[in-house]
């Protein structure tokens, strides 16, 4: 009996070392040693202006300063908390500050972060860097964009610790996500499409890291079918991504929305707006062109096959509109042409989940100031004004008139959408 017990520790034991064997080699298959990781501070390297005005044009494409800037601190010296499932990771500082920031860093060092996902002194990176697609990035790419960083004004931010719940704080665990999840990539473009089209899918798939957002994710944090960007609930910010796939928005349409916000059929608003005033309105025209060009050839998501759920209080939703909301967006859901978006045929008011929906109504929104529509209209918040299942009832009746075929809104929905704000 004894030896059978011993038997079965060794046979796992065994099994533990051939997993971690496995997760180790998981995590550095294709990555070679980095020549040099680390320099001398106070030597930048002689760089043409041409490729400092590169690499901030790809840092606006990547909209890196979104992330790496806390609120009412320095541009690009980190400390903005990202909030995750798992608790909240910290944005380091990407200045070129000998002691805090990329004073000390390299170009090979600074790739290797891009593409493997590693820091400088070798521990694995946190994938709310969304390194799974700045892998892509080509290297004189990374080489351009850590150029400019370099450029900088050095700022003395310390960086904070992430606060993550255990295991989650832990370099095994986060090991053995990347041997799950995560797999170094090299762009590779398609003979067989246009120079557009491959242009378009990568900044998409790239810099511009649009699966972060608009693919969904398992339990663990894993994007599901990231290549087709079918949308998903966002993790604690309660904004549901749409699918980008299968818009009948034309690509006009598409490049006027990154460009300026809004649309003859949509305006972004929540986290996609804070990305437009940052990054995509910067862009070229010939780049929003490219994107719209792929984001139209992906497939769109399947039609749900369940009958649309039907509003029960259709007089009181009607209602609520007369009073609240026809003299901005039109009794017939017209709004007004270059002002206020039409809610009749509007992508945002037709989506499968009403989140988006709920959270405009309860609290208001701006679409983002650019130079294209630098006063941009506004929609007041109704939390204060209308209850629970007023805004049930409102919110349904706009989703299911004058065309639309969106599933009704349930007062439990509101109710759920109102306590998470509160806290």
């Amino acid at each position: 009996m004894k030896s059978c017990w011993i038997q079965c520790l060794l046979a796992l034991a065994a099994l533990l070392v051939a997993c971690t064997a496995a997760v180790a080699w998981l995590n550095l298959r294709g990555e070679a040693p980095a020549p040099q990781l680390w320099r001398e501070p106070g030597t930048p390297a002689t760089v043409s202006s041409a490729l400092l005005e590169k690499g901030a044009y790809l840092a606006r494409a990547g909209n890196c300063m979104g992330c790496h800037t806390a609120q009412g601190g320095k541009e690009y010296a980190g400390g903005r908390g990202i909030e995750t499932p798992f608790g909240v990771v910290y944005a380091p500082n990407l200045t070129p500050d000998a002691e805090t920031g990329l004073g000390r860093w390299t170009s090979d060092a600074f790739w290797r972060a891009l593409h493997h996902g590693r820091s400088q002194d070798g521990r694995l990176l946190y994938p709310a860097f969304p390194y799974p697609q700045y892998t892509r990035v080509q290297r004189e790419d990374a080489n351009a964009l850590f150029a400019y960083l370099q450029s900088l004004a050095p700022v003395s931010a310390p960086n904070k610790a992430h606060r993550l719940e255990f295991p989650f704080n832990t370099q095994a665990a986060l090991a053995v996500w990347r041997a799950l999840y995560f797999r170094a990539a090299e762009w590779v473009p398609q003979a067989s499409a246009t120079a557009e089209w491959n242009r378009g899918a990568y900044l998409v798939q790239g810099l511009g890291h649009c699966a972060a957002c608009h693919a969904a994710r398992n339990a663990w944090g894993g994007s599901v079918e990231e290549g087709l960007l079918r949308g998903g609930m966002m993790a604690l910010q309660d904004w549901y991504a749409p699918a980008l796939g299968g818009t009948h928005a034309g690509q006009q349409d598409l490049v006027r929305l990154l460009q300026t916000g809004v649309s003859a059929h949509a305006s972004v608003s929540g986290p996609m707006a804070e990305v437009v005033f940052r990054s995509t309105q910067y862009l070229s025209g010939a780049d929003l062109q490219a994107i719209a060009v792929y984001l139209q050839s992906l497939p769109a998501p399947p039609t749900p096959a369940a009958p649309v759920a039907r509003a029960t209080d259709t007089r009181l939703g009607a209602k609520l509109y007369a009073q609240h909301c026809a003299q901005c967006h039109g009794a017939q859901g017209e709004g007004r042409p270059g002002a206020i978006n039409a809610l009749a045929g509007n992508p945002a008011v037709n989506l499968e989940d009403a989140s988006n929906v709920v959270r405009m109504v309860l609290q208001g929104g701006y679409p983002p100031a650019t130079a294209g529509n630098p006063r941009p209209y506004g929609m007041p918040p109704f939390s204060h004004q209308l209850s629970d299942a007023e805004i049930a009832a409102v919110a349904s009746f706009v989703r299911q008139s004058w065309g639309n075929m969106a599933p009704a809104v349930g007062t439990i929905e509101v109710y759920r959408a109102r306590e998470k704000r509160q806290h």
